[in-house]
């Protein structure tokens, strides 16, 4: 393994408290980061970087990914995910267990760590499923599945299983520590909805979901924390109200994280106009004040993470009627440069702050050794030219999907190098593997 210099980068650490961003240089050797330090001399070094002008940030983390694989390889595999993730500088994805056949045991959870192992170019994990089959009838192998590697369990089942099966699952998880993931939304309030309900919905005569769908099962989910307390993530929250829920409950100490979307922190339901079934997403974009809201809930702490919620589709999925149209976006290549621009760029965000939420966050969350920036840790490297324009291509991505709806959108920031434990991954904006 050839050692690595990276000189007079602006390194950010969130977890440096009293020198969060400064220039440095990094020396990587035998897979880790072997020193951090001011005018770093390793003539020795087989490679060198000079990232001077250029972002040198842990490794970004994305725990939200539909990998696809197993079952829909025509939609995306293993290995264009983790060519799409290095790419958008993303050195973990985490995938979600709504493949075919589901994630709900031992077995499928080596077949996908397995498989990421084999295809070698980013850190692949998995979730597994709450429910056999992501039915809601009966609770999974989670023992099991948190034995072979799985990283959190999902419920994923849109409310199907009541709160009776989910405050079992709360007092069987809590025995053993293991994180909760869900995504808040009641199935008989949202019933048909296809969109955010509202002014949008009604000029296009589509059936819409009220914000009430998402804020009412994180309402119940909090009382059944109140009585017992478990690790629990709220993912992709779309809504104010959620937010104001989220953060009065982590005020009381509830062991509560949540995170949101690039596509929900810069688009709103105006985007689904004309129809548009590129923005056709799970949970619905919602109105201009609940985006402020949410950026507002990522700005002050109460959003823990930003993730992707990668979800690519067959361009023929999308060409149909709106109401037909498969849900989801496709998002490894474009979540920093989305987000950096939103949150760093308009609303002046710190960039300690910033990254915090691509990396040593979820990897909190995760309870990964990832996502570090410190001597020892697995070098996991992202080095980003912040001012670097380009703009966004679907034609251009290493995803098979090509569903987004910001194609054609003028973009800062992109990611230049790609280092995963210790090796390149991208190299000048070219993959390495």
């Amino acid at each position: 393994m050839k050692t690595i210099l990276i000189k007079n980068g602006q390194v950010i650490n969130p977890e440096n408290r009293r020198n969060p961003v400064r220039v440095a240089d990094i020396f990587i050797r035998d897979g880790k980061i072997a020193k951090i330090k001011q005018n770093l001399d390793r003539p020795g070094a087989d490679i060198v970087v000079n990232a001077k002008g250029k972002l040198v940030t842990a490794g970004l983390i994305d725990m939200h990914v539909h990998l696809r694989e197993p079952g829909r390889e025509d939609k995306e595999t293993i290995e264009t995910a983790s060519r799409a993730a290095a790419l958008g500088g993303i050195t973990t994805i985490l995938g979600m267990p709504n493949t075919n056949p589901t994630i709900d045991n031992q077995t499928a959870v080596k077949f996908v760590l397995e498989k990421g192992r084999e295809v070698g170019i980013v850190n692949v994990l998995t979730a597994g499923s709450l429910t056999k089959h992501m039915e809601g009838k009966e609770l999974a192998e989670i023992w099991e599945m948190r034995e072979t590697g799985a990283s959190m369990i999902i419920d994923d089942c849109a409310e199907t299983s009541g709160m009776g099966l989910r405050r079992l699952a709360l007092e069987y998880c809590k025995t053993f520590n293991m994180p909760i993931l869900t995504h808040p939304e009641d199935a008989d309030l949202k019933d048909d909805a296809v969109m955010n309900e509202g002014w949008i919905s009604t000029q296009l005569g589509l059936p819409g979901s009220p914000a009430a769908t998402e804020a009412l099962v994180v309402a119940r989910t909090i009382e059944l924390l109140r009585e017992t307390p478990t690790p629990y993530h709220f993912t992709h929250i779309s809504t104010g109200r959620s937010v104001d829920l989220i953060r009065a409950a982590k005020a009381e100490g509830l062991p509560i994280t949540a995170d949101t979307t690039a596509h929900h922190l810069t688009l709103t339901d105006e985007a689904c106009a004309n129809y548009n079934t590129h923005a056709k997403v799970d949970p619905a974009l919602r109105t201009e004040t609940d985006r402020q809201k949410l950026i507002a809930g990522v700005l002050d702490g109460t959003l823990d993470a930003i993730v992707s919620d990668h979800a690519p589709h067959l361009l023929v999925e999308k060409f149909v009627p709106f109401a037909e149209a498969a849900v989801g976006i496709t998002g490894l290549e474009t979540l920093f440069a989305l987000t950096f621009n939103e949150l760093v760029k308009k609303h002046k965000m710190p960039l300690p702050d910033f990254f915090a939420k691509l990396t040593v966050n979820p990897a909190r969350i995760l309870r990964s050794d990832r996502g570090r920036l410190a001597e020892g840790s697995t070098a996991d490297i992202t080095i980003i030219d912040p001012s670097e324009e380009w703009k966004i291509d679907k034609n251009k991505f290493a995803s098979k999907g090509r569903n987004t709806p910001f194609h054609g959108w003028n973009v800062a920031g992109r990611t230049t190098d790609t280092i995963v434990g210790g090796e390149f991954a991208v190299r000048k904006g070219k993959l390495q593997k």
